[in-house]
């Protein structure tokens, strides 16, 4: 898969950077040691560590080297590493794992929470935050897409490259035995967009990747153009012109046992 397009997705930093925010406000501690931010993107969910636990020492992980760079230029005192959340396996355990919007492109939940809280120091905080999203119209209409074009074979992979998370009660279930404090919720977001074209460059950036990818240039267009076609019937234009995109989110904090 082609590298992610820094820029793209920080057209809409500040709605992307929300849901770290409130997920960073339920991890409760005060002045942990070591920090991850697993996932971390293009810094901007570092920066709110940073700023949270100025003592810290954090490290950033991703397995893209453009959001890395663009990490290490917004916050150039940070660590940042190259590295597959799937096989991440840090030197020694740590006080926070912070997982913004980074979960949901690792398969196999069931043992990867486990696993991630075995890497955490007694009473230390796994913090994580999903997009919900594959039943929204968002979601559901680029795998339509994807299955009436002549291109429905090269995007049969496409449609599985995110992982079904799981509900509310299999994360807590999966936590229990390790965790002694488990808070989960959901919150969904309307995001007020300027029109059907912003839902598409928003998710281009994100869950579109795997359908544009295998395409060819002229593959791609007419694809985002069908996508297009399909956005526009299902968002209403508001009164001012503007759409609303509903983004529903699942957020986790997980406590370790002292």
């Amino acid at each position: 898969m082609s590298d992610w397009n820094t820029v793209q997705y920080l057209q809409f930093e500040d709605l992307r950077t929300r849901p770290a925010s409130e997920l960073l406000d339920r991890v409760g501690i005060n002045d942990p040691q070591l920090v991850v931010d697993l996932g971390c993107g293009p810094g901007n969910s570092t920066e709110l560590l940073r700023a949270r636990f100025p003592s810290a020492v954090i490290t950033g992980i991703d397995s893209s080297p453009k959001m890395l760079d663009e990490a290490k230029k917004r916050l150039p005192d940070v660590t940042f590493s190259h590295d597959d959340i799937a096989t991440w396996n840090p030197e020694k355990k740590v006080d926070v794992i912070f997982a913004n919007a980074s979960l949901q492109w690792v398969t196999g939940h069931r043992d990867l929470f486990p696993r991630l809280m075995e890497h955490l120091n007694a009473g230390g905080f796994l913090a994580v935050q999903m997009p919900d999203n594959l039943s929204e119209p968002s979601h559901v209409l680029m795998r339509e897409a994807a299955y009436e074009g002549p291109w429905a074979e090269k995007l049969s992979e496409a449609v599985k490259s995110r992982e079904v998370i799981g509900n509310s009660a299999d994360y807590y279930n999966w936590l229990a035995d390790q965790s002694g404090v488990i808070d989960i919720w959901r919150t969904s977001y309307e995001h007020v967009l300027a029109d059907a074209t912003a839902i598409v460059d928003w998710v281009k950036s994100t869950g579109l990747r795997p359908f544009l990818n295998p395409l060819n240039d002229r593959e791609r267009e007419a694809y985002l153009e069908q996508y297009l076609r399909k956005i526009k019937q299902a968002y209403t234009p508001l009164k001012d012109g503007r759409v609303l995109l509903t983004f529903p989110r699942l957020f986790i904090v997980a406590q370790k046992k002292l």
